[in-house]
């Protein structure tokens, strides 16, 4: 049987018919301008890569670079600017309050830096600069000492200030003092017989500690300072004062100063062989101290934390420079157990604290 065949007019409707089923589809499919661009490869979402932050220039004005608690605070703060790429430049004050006021009036002259940490030697003459620094658009923090006048808070004193890590000058003073008092009632002498090494007298921060001292120990009218030396937070010089007291005042009970000196003074107490009559009272909370006071060498000392001002304020003044918002005061004291008093009964406690060797 043969296949049906269809006539012309059938071809002729089935191709017109094919014709414009092809017109159709090209319509449809890419002779049409796309609404998206065709992709080949991944989509690019414009994010890319995070760009390295810009590396900030820190300078660091020092009080004493040589000073064994001035050292580990420095270490603290150039290990905490590496790690936030920043590069830092120290500037050496070595005790002299008008060297630091010149060297920052420089820092600022010389246009090179983002930031400035100040570890203030007086730091009510550094308000000034300070201020010139800040509206000159560097941005300013502050360490370890207060920059200004009261030295009863850690809040800053100076409005644009980023970042100010600081103990309390009036609370360390009183510490001092309270451990003195305890001191003079183990000793139970009447009078007790103060000798008193000034670390560096002209300073401010002696002069408030100082006062808190003496507002600490009025509780107790048997307290006398009878002789009084000074350091410079050196052993010999503290070797030096510990001798020429107990040589004009062979009945003082205490010797009281910072950690360093009394270092020497436990030398000068032993030759005297007045070790079981002497007691010795510190400040810093240095590893020294610690072994000696459970070695029974020293009867106490008030904790201080250098290191972790450095490291915090450094921390803090490149956050603030990156973000542009400032941290507020801090005193790192505030949080230390046993209200930062190390005494035989805690002294293991804080050994393992110790930040500096004293």
């Amino acid at each position: 049987m043969r296949a049906p065949t269809f006539g012309r007019p059938g071809l002729k409707r089935t191709a017109a018919l094919l014709g414009a089923m092809t017109l159709v589809l090209a319509a449809c499919s890419g002779t049409a301008t796309p609404t998206t661009a065709p992709t080949t490869g991944p989509v690019e979402t414009g994010s890319g890569p995070t760009p390295e932050p810009k590396t900030l220039e820190i300078a660091y004005l020092s009080f004493a670079v040589a000073n064994s608690y001035d050292a580990p605070m420095l270490a603290a703060a150039q290990a905490a600017a590496a790690a936030g790429n920043a590069k830092v430049t120290v500037f050496d004050a070595n005790l002299d309050p008008a060297a630091q006021t010149k060297q920052l009036q420089d820092a600022v002259a010389s246009g090179k830096f983002d930031g400035i940490l100040l570890q203030p030697l007086y730091g009510a003459g550094l308000v000034t600069d300070a201020k010139a620094a800040i509206a000159a658009g560097i941005a300013v923090g502050n360490i370890d000492q207060i920059l200004g006048t009261d030295n009863t808070t850690a809040e800053s004193q100076i409005d644009g200030l980023m970042t100010n890590v600081v103990f309390v000058p009036s609370e360390l003073g009183r510490k001092i003092g309270e451990l003195v008092v305890s001191a003079c009632a183990e000793t139970n002498a009447n009078p007790c017989n103060i000798g008193y090494i000034w670390s560096v007298k002209a300073a401010a921060l002696d002069g408030a500690l100082k006062e808190a001292f003496d507002k600490a120990t009025a509780v107790n009218p048997a307290i006398k300072i009878v002789a009084e030396g000074e350091s410079f937070y050196t052993t010999a010089l503290g070797l030096k004062a510990s001798q020429d007291m107990l040589a004009a005042h062979p009945d003082i009970s205490v010797i009281v100063s910072a950690d360093q000196a009394i270092t020497g003074a436990v030398q000068a107490v032993a030759a005297a062989g007045l070790k079981d009559k002497v007691l010795l009272v510190g400040y810093g909370g240095g590893a020294i101290a610690f072994q000696g006071i459970l070695a029974g060498e020293r009867y106490g000392t008030v904790v201080q934390m250098p290191a972790t001002e450095g490291r915090i304020g450094m921390e803090q003044l490149i956050k603030a420079i990156r973000t542009g918002t400032p941290f507020p005061g801090e005193d790192p004291l505030a949080s230390l157990p046993d209200n930062g008093v190390a005494t035989k009964a805690n002294a293991s406690t804080f050994l393992g604290l110790a930040e500096w060797p004293g």
